[in-house]
């Protein structure tokens, strides 16, 4: 397994550096949360993101995707990730976007996918309630059939963008006991059908959330993605690879906090030297090095396994997460401590607020077995990040 990048990742990985020093600086992210902005991201800038070709990344060439892979984007995702660029990649382009390219019909397909290729479709996957405890197989949501079609009743938590939507993705149980594997259906619902209530969330990390009341919402049999009473091995694959994107981000959450701790190191003087001189701030530095190489190492290795169908997938997957929501927490706290610890969070150190909540998302039980989801692991990662 190859873990370090080719010629054109490298290119893509500068590319994406260069794109968001330039043009989503943290103050971008600051600015868009202080005021409440109604959507949360910037639409053009999004626009801009899928002409440079990110957005298809995942995406079949059919539909107008790149038909790259995990590998690909997850260096897109650690770019963003150093200045927690709000763009709706984790919920669209994973959570959603592969919900869809897994399971969703060929008209489905057809239709949304080259909308989301193009920057011009927000699709969000509504699949958390109150208490799924991120329990992908744990709905209460119901969906009774009514004809040819079904009708929806339950709300769902925490769906990432989904106050923007131009498309909801919803889990609903369609048979058996409510944490069952068998019997969750995904439905294609349209945000405006009579029934849907969706009300925006503001949430401590700043990314966008909803929650999305359905009440007695009509859906055609069309709108099912994959088969009825079998979504769960593709919500599961989805948050797999939603999983990994995460964690890519973190990475560049990890190094940007880092990048400016040694900036600080080499300025701040201490009896007339720099405290990056000192042993011990050394020591504690390689330290953080040492966590983030092998946290970005850990996330390659996850992705060039998905994108292998690797029977190892579901370990690498588990593997990075673990490594990464444990950096995470060594680097935001290293990184305060080598400032003072004084004034600096939200100037500098917005990591810290982002690494404890992510770290709650650490790998869990299956809510179905391995061999049924073809070697991919059950981790919803739908988790809070930085608030900074």
């Amino acid at each position: 397994m190859q873990l370090v990048l080719t010629e054109d990742q490298e290119l893509l990985a500068k590319t994406a550096r260069d794109f968001v020093a330039e043009k989503s600086p943290v103050a971008r992210m600051r600015a868009l949360r202080d005021s409440n902005d109604a959507t949360g991201f910037s639409k053009a800038l999004w626009k801009e993101m899928a002409e440079l070709g990110w957005v298809g990344i995942p995406f079949a060439e059919i539909h107008g995707g790149a038909e790259m892979g995990m590998a690909e984007l997850a260096v897109v995702m650690e770019a963003l990730g150093r200045t927690l660029a709000p763009e709706p990649f984790l919920s669209t382009v994973l959570l959603a976007g592969q919900t869809l390219a897994l399971g969703g019909s060929e008209a489905l397909q057809a239709e949304w996918t080259p909308k989301i290729v193009e920057g011009d479709a927000i699709v969000a996957l509504a699949s958390d309630e109150a208490r799924s405890r991120w329990n992908l197989c744990h709905v209460e949501t119901r969906a009774d059939a009514e004809g040819d079609g079904y009708r929806l009743t339950g709300e769902k938590i925490q769906v990432l963008d989904g106050h923007v939507a131009d498309l909801l993705l919803v889990s609903a149980r369609t048979s058996g006991a409510v944490d069952d594997a068998a019997g969750v259906t995904i439905f294609a619902v349209r945000p405006d059908a009579a029934g849907v209530t969706i009300v925006r969330q503001n949430r401590i990390d700043s990314r966008n959330a909803a929650l999305v009341r359905l009440d007695g919402v009509e859906v055609a049999a069309a709108d099912v993605i994959g088969a009825v009473g079998e979504g769960a091995p593709i919500l599961e694959a989805a948050a797999a690879r939603a999983t990994v994107g995460l964690c890519a981000e973190m990475v560049g959450s990890m190094q940007e906090a880092f990048d400016r701790t040694l900036d600080y190191m080499r300025q701040r003087k201490q009896f007339e030297v720099p405290i990056g001189s000192f042993q011990a701030l050394k020591h504690r530095a390689a330290r953080e090095f040492i966590a983030i190489e092998l946290s970005r190492t850990a996330v390659m290795a996850a992705a060039r396994a998905i994108d292998a169908a690797d029977d190892e997938a579901a370990a690498l997957v588990s593997l990075a997460k673990a490594q990464c929501s444990e950096a995470a927490i060594l680097v935001a706290n290293e990184s305060v401590q080598m400032h003072g610890g004084i004034g600096v969070r939200r100037a500098r150190h917005r990591l810290l607020p982002e690494a404890r909540p992510c770290r709650r998302a650490e790998p869990r039980g299956r809510c179905l077995p391995p061999a049924a989801l073809g070697g991919v692991p059950g981790l919803l990662m739908q988790q809070p990040r930085a608030r900074e």
